[in-house]
């Protein structure tokens, strides 16, 4: 079988091959394979692959994209998925994740994980530069 074979938005099983830090080689066949992200391994934050995903695990992965002049196929664990509990889909989770502002609060348990929104870190930027601002004005005075 061919990179041609497969169809962007298919449904299709396939074999870890290898797991790296940013995400894990799957084959869909004895001649093509793909990756999916670490983004794309499940719903949820992924902090280490490896506590998701093994060499040999069968999987069940949707085609995301086909690069026809490279051959690279980008898969998805989590499009195979139904969305968790309490979610209303991958729009509300990635925006969260992404630092969207008000979403970000809800979930309380992600700033714990290393996450900051970009308002926590305009606001850390500003009282940062005010400091250095007030600082300065006291050297000048001097």
């Amino acid at each position: 079988m061919s990179v041609a074979q497969y169809e962007v938005g298919s449904t299709v099983e396939g074999k870890v091959t290898g797991v790296k830090p940013f995400g894990a080689f799957i084959a869909l066949d004895d001649k093509t394979q793909g990756l999916v992200h670490i983004s794309e391994v499940a719903h949820g934050y992924v902090k280490d692959i490896h506590e998701v995903l093994s060499v040999g695990d069968e999987v069940k992965v949707k085609v995301k994209s086909i690069d026809s002049d490279s051959g690279k196929i980008s898969l998805s664990i989590r499009a195979t998925q139904s969305a968790p509990e309490g979610g209303s889909g991958d729009k509300r989770s990635s925006r969260n994740s992404s630092g969207g502002g008000r979403g970000q609060k809800s979930q309380g348990g992600n700033k714990n994980q290393g996450f900051n929104t970009l308002e926590d870190k305009l606001k850390d930027w500003l009282k940062e530069s005010n400091e250095i601002h007030a600082d300065l004005n006291k050297r000048a005075r001097k």
